[in-house]
């Protein structure tokens, strides 16, 4: 399936896509949650109905007429995955990894960005106006589905519900500011995921995913999954060690070479831009870098 969350006549709802329309899962099944994370929570058998209601469902819509949202609006975590494919160590250059006591990983890099930073796969991206040094990375995002812990790498199969594209936008100077990286990740916007949750079933091999990004039509990057350093199943292994993973916890599995940081003339992101992310079986996300209007507010 091809999970999505959308809005329709001023209402949020879960849907799937399927033959370019979206079957709208709530409305041909009451009992389906409006939201991912119930959806989710619900396990085998609130998927399954998701899936019978997909196979037989007749409440449909067309693409056209549905604002697509981030599948996991609120994702309790997003777990990041750095310097996590060798080219991208490459990439930088051999002063900066000496200042920096940087070295190949020996095992999973992990670092978060907070989960306010979700955003929709053909969203607005805010350049922020404390800096001009916006960048972008293009990694496939796996979704958890079960609630699990010491997960060995030969059952992390188990505890995906699926995948996703992300573009782990970065504040770069922010990012060198402090060693935990959480400021320069994080910003509003800043991780624009989707279209869609798709399942395992319809991927039938994640580490054989051809992954691109292009800046208006400009190819930046472009690199297979299949040369990661850590695994997937070496990420929930090692993740699930420290801590309980949760349904809609999101990892985000690191990028490749082709980041502005290190292209010649550091081409950073700028206001009015798009920036795609295609992934080989996904579809992909588009978003258009705007201006922060800087506005600061309180609640009630």
């Amino acid at each position: 399936m091809r999970l999505i969350t959308f809005q329709h006549d001023s209402s949020t709802r879960l849907g799937a896509i399927k033959r370019g329309c979206v079957v709208d899962l709530n409305a041909n099944d009451a009992k389906i949650p409006p939201d991912m994370l119930a959806l989710l929570r619900g396990g085998e058998t609130m998927l399954g109905r998701a899936k019978e209601v997909v196979e037989k469902g007749d409440a449909r819509l067309s693409v056209d007429d549905v604002h697509l949202c981030c599948p996991l609006p609120s994702p309790p975590r997003i777990f990041a995955v750095g310097v996590n494919y060798l080219d991208h160590f490459n990439e930088i250059p051999e002063d900066e990894r000496a200042a920096r006591n940087m070295s190949l990983p020996k095992r999973p890099l992990i670092f978060n960005k907070q989960t306010t930073s979700a955003n929709g796969p053909f969203d607005s991206i805010v350049l922020p106006a404390e800096s001009t040094e916006l960048d972008h990375e293009a990694e496939l995002g796996v979704v958890i589905g079960k609630t699990c812990r010491r997960v060995p790498c030969e059952q992390a199969h188990r505890v995906i519900a699926g995948y996703t594209i992300v573009n782990d936008v970065s504040v770069r100077d922010w990012q060198r500011a402090a060693p935990t990286m959480t400021m320069g990740k994080s910003w509003d916007t800043h991780c624009p995921m989707g279209p869609a949750l798709v399942t395992q079933d319809e991927v039938p091999d994640p580490l054989n995913l051809q992954v691109r990004l292009t800046v208006d039509g400009e190819e930046r990057q472009n690199f297979n999954t299949g040369e990661m350093l850590f695994k997937i199943d070496e990420q929930i292994a090692y993740l699930s060690t420290a801590f309980t993973l949760l349904p809609g916890d999101v990892i985000t599995t690191g990028t490749s070479k082709g980041v502005a940081a290190y292209r010649p003339g550091q081409p950073w992101l700028k206001a009015g831009q798009y920036v795609r992310v295609e992934i080989e079986g996904l579809g992909y996300i588009e978003n258009q870098i705007v201006k922060d209007d800087a506005k600061s507010f309180i609640s009630a």
